[in-house]
């Protein structure tokens, strides 16, 4: 099941995307639909080229669980453009948190801040949380899982450098288009098990090709870890983080100028596409 917001003559509605038509659910919004798992419909239908997609979700109710380094190539291309030293060992999780305001919709675009000369991309999975979860085991990570999502985790490199961390860098601005959809998890079904392809193309040249199967710290292991510390709240989203092939890791870089797009696409879920200017 594919869940998406969207725009019909200036009301919002929410509904379920099954090839190219949306049935529209009785839900107003996906945190509804996460408290009650009401999947009722109401008998009215939309084309798909009829509506404007939205974000799935609107805006975050707290700041967005990233990973960073998470899988091996990208670390490697990451100690490179820092000029760092790297043993190709990954032995703990970087977790950091993202200020998002509001989600960027599909198929927008996105001024490029003049706080940033060296704006990049980064295609990632996102989890939602469909359950409260504290000190839960791996195996079970599944029981709390609503869906997944794409994000693109728009970062600012030289912000990250000048202040040393990610935060600043992570958090400016229009900095995480999400969407098109949610792809509801599956009853019984392993996260870990999902294996889909991670691609970005930047006007039209593939950059980023992967698969979740890389990543170093898996979706079971980080809902476990994460929730041994904290409570992830039902609604919580986590950034599984990004494969190789970001901007930084060419020679010389390729970070985003004025009339990229950027397309990223993850297997089973679609392709989330933002202009820049």
């Amino acid at each position: 099941m594919k869940i998406v917001r969207f725009k019909y003559k200036d009301k919002i509605r929410l509904g379920v995307l099954e090839g190219e038509e949306i049935k529209t659910l009785n839900a107003k919004s996906v945190g509804k639909l996460i408290k009650t798992l009401d999947f009722s419909l109401k008998d009215k239908n939309f084309r798909l080229d009829e509506v404007t997609l939205l974000a799935p979700i609107a805006k975050p109710k707290q700041d967005v669980i990233c990973l960073g380094i998470n899988y091996m190539d990208h670390a490697k291309e990451s100690a490179k453009f820092k000029k760092e030293d790297f043993d190709g060992k990954r032995e703990e999780a970087v977790y950091f948190s993202k200020r998002v305001n509001a989600f960027t919709n599909p198929n927008t675009t996105v001024k490029i801040s003049p706080k940033t000369s060296q704006l990049d991309y980064e295609c990632e999975l996102a989890v939602i949380i469909g359950k409260d979860a504290h000190n839960i085991k791996s195996k079970d990570a599944g029981e709390y899982i609503f869906g997944y999502s794409i994000g693109n985790d728009i970062s600012a490199r030289d912000l990250q450098l000048k202040h040393k961390q990610f935060y600043a860098g992570k958090s400016l601005e229009e900095s995480l288009p999400f969407g098109p959809c949610i792809l509801r998890a599956k009853k019984d079904e392993d996260p870990d098990s999902l294996n889909l392809d991670v691609k970005t193309y930047v006007n039209d040249e593939l950059r980023q090709s992967s698969n979740t199967k890389y990543l170093i710290f898996n979706i079971g292991y980080v809902l476990e870890e994460l929730s041994s510390y904290f409570l992830l709240k039902a609604g919580s989203i986590i950034l599984m983080g990004t494969p190789s092939g970001v901007g930084m890791g060419f020679n010389p870089p390729k970070f985003i100028k004025p009339g990229d797009i950027v397309k990223c696409e993850i297997e089973k879920i679609g392709v989330l596409t933002t202009t820049f200017s």
